[in-house]
C-alpha cells in the first residue's frame, strides 16, 4: 500500500466531504479514491466515512486519525522539500580538457546557477574523465574521440614564437602541412638544426598518438621531431623562446602570445563527445545549455563529421551552434 497515496485519499475526503470532489481534487478517478479510502478502513480496522446519508460525514475514527493523517502528509511534503532543495545545492562536476577559455567556463557556471545547477569545473586528462564519467566522480565530462567520431571538433595547428624561423606563416588563411617542417639546408649546404614539435598531456592519448607518428612519417620527419611535454606551461615557456614548435589550439596559441597555423590534415584535429555520468534505472544526457557553453570553452567548431549525438543540441539549436563557435 502507498500509504501517502491513501492518506492523500482520507484527507482530501475529509475536506471536501464529497468522494467526488475530493477526487477532482487529487485529480484521480472516483472509483480509485473509493478503493484508497476502503483499503485504509481495513488497514486501521474501522470505518473513516459514513456512507449512510446524502452527504458523507466522517466517522468518530476518522475524526480521531485525522489529525495525524495531516501530519504525517505535512512530514512528507518537508521531506521532499529538504531533498529537491539538497539536490539543487549539490555540486555536479563537469571535466573539461585543460587550458579552456576561462570566460566561458564562467558563463558555463553561471548559467547553471540560473538554472538552480551548480557546477563544478575540474580539468583533468582525458583518461580522467572517462574514468570520472564511469566512478561518478564526474557528472557530465567532454569525452575525447577521433575527430571523424565525435560531434565536436577543435582545429589543431603549430604554434611558435612570433615571427619563429621555424614556422612558415603566409597568409591569413593558409594551411600546414607536415612536410613545410623537414629541415631546411643553410647556406653552406648543411641541415639547420629543426626545433621539437611537442604535444599537450590533452594529445597524449594512444590512437591520436599513433595517427602523429604515421602522419610524421608520412611526411618524411624524423620522430624524434615529436616529443611529449610533462606540462603546458613549460611547453608554451619553450615555445615563446623560440626553442620549441607546440602542437596546440588556436585560442590557447593566441591568448599566450604565439603565432599559430591550423594543420591540413583534419585526421590530426581534436574530438569531443558531451557525456553524462549514468544514472540509476537508465543513461543520462548533457543539458543542451551546458552542451554549448562546453563546446565554446573547448574551442569547437560544432561541425565534426559525426554529427550531434544524444545530450547534444541539434545542428537546429541556433544559440547552442553559437556558442559552440565561440
Amino acid at each position: 500500500m502507498d500509504l501517502l497515496a491513501h492518506l492523500d485519499a482520507y484527507v482530501a475526503t475529509a475536506d471536501e466531504a464529497s468522494f467526488s470532489r475530493a477526487a477532482d481534487r487529487l485529480g484521480i478517478a472516483q472509483p480509485l479514491l473509493s478503493r484508497r479510502i476502503k483499503t485504509l478502513e481495513d488497514h486501521f480496522g474501522g470505518l473513516l466515512f459514513d456512507r449512510s446519508r446524502r452527504q458523507i460525514t466522517t466517522t468518530e475514527l476518522g475524526v480521531l486519525l485525522l489529525p495525524y493523517a495531516r501530519d504525517v502528509l505535512d512530514r512528507a511534503q518537508r521531506l521532499r522539500q529538504v531533498a529537491e532543495t539538497a539536490g539543487r545545492g549539490r555540486v555536479r562536476a563537469v571535466g573539461v580538457p585543460a587550458h579552456c577559455a576561462p570566460a566561458a567556463l564562467a558563463r558555463a557556471i553561471r548559467a547553471g546557477a540560473e538554472r538552480g545547477v551548480t557546477l563544478g569545473v575540474r580539468e583533468l586528462p582525458p583518461q580522467e574523465r572517462l574514468s570520472g564519467l564511469s566512478d561518478g566522480s564526474l557528472a557530465y565530462a567532454l569525452v575525447r574521440v577521433p575527430p571523424e567520431q565525435g560531434a565536436l571538433r577543435v582545429p589543431l595547428g603549430v604554434a611558435a614564437a612570433p615571427d619563429a624561423a621555424d614556422l612558415p606563416l603566409g597568409g591569413s588563411r593558409r594551411v600546414l602541412h607536415l612536410e613545410e617542417l623537414r629541415p631546411r639546408r643553410a647556406r653552406g649546404g648543411g641541415p639547420v638544426a629543426a626545433s621539437p614539435v611537442l604535444t599537450l598531456p590533452e594529445d597524449q592519448v594512444p590512437y591520436y598518438e599513433d595517427r602523429l607518428e604515421h602522419a610524421v612519417a608520412r611526411a618524411g620527419l624524423p620522430p624524434s621531431r615529436l616529443r611529449p611535454a610533462g606540462s603546458a606551461a613549460a611547453a608554451l615557456a619553450e615555445t615563446l623562446a623560440d626553442r620549441a614548435l607546440l602542437l596546440c589550439a588556436e585560442p590557447f596559441a593566441r591568448q599566450n602570445g604565439a603565432d599559430w597555423m591550423p594543420l591540413a590534415d583534419r585526421s590530426l584535429h581534436r574530438g569531443y563527445e558531451m557525456a553524462a555520468a549514468a544514472e540509476r534505472g537508465g543513461s543520462a544526457a548533457v543539458p543542451g545549455w551546458l552542451a554549448g557553453l562546453l563546446a565554446a570553452a573547448v574551442g569547437a567548431t560544432g561541425d565534426g563529421a559525426g554529427g550531434p549525438r544524444s545530450g547534444l543540441a541539434t545542428a537546429d539549436d541556433l544559440p547552442v551552434r553559437l556558442a559552440a563557435r565561440g
